[in-house]
């Protein structure tokens, strides 16, 4: 099973990413994915979710109507594209897959808003 994300780096204020995450080993079709981030010192946050088929998506408040998540079941992938990126955006970002019980993650990759 692995999980690698990639898209992260440094980008200022106002700017945009594109996250990937590219899934191998398990059905990734049949499982809830999300993208989660942890800043220095603070504990780790969902940023956002989404279903199996990927109609069905959550969002974190701080980022609701800047980032979007997606997914193609085709290519076992994951996708975080986040506009407008703020400061405080600054954290490694990880995938996680569940289905149940079962729970995969990703080692995450970085992203640094700064001018």
């Amino acid at each position: 099973v692995e999980l690698v994300e990639s898209g992260g780096g440094l980008v200022q204020p106002g700017g945009s990413l594109r996250l990937s995450c590219a899934a191998s080993g398990f059905t990734f079709s049949r499982y809830v994915m999300g993208w989660y981030r942890q800043a220095p010192g603070q504990e780790r946050e969902l940023v956002a979710s989404i279903g199996s088929v990927g109609t069905i998506t959550n969002y974190a408040d701080s980022v609701k109507g800047r980032f979007t998540i997606s997914r193609d079941n085709a290519k076992s992938t994951v996708y975080l594209q986040m506009n407008s990126l703020k400061p405080e955006d600054t954290a490694v970002y990880s995938c996680k897959a569940r289905l149940m019980s079962t729970t995969y993650w990703g080692q995450g990759t970085q992203v640094t808003v700064s001018s």
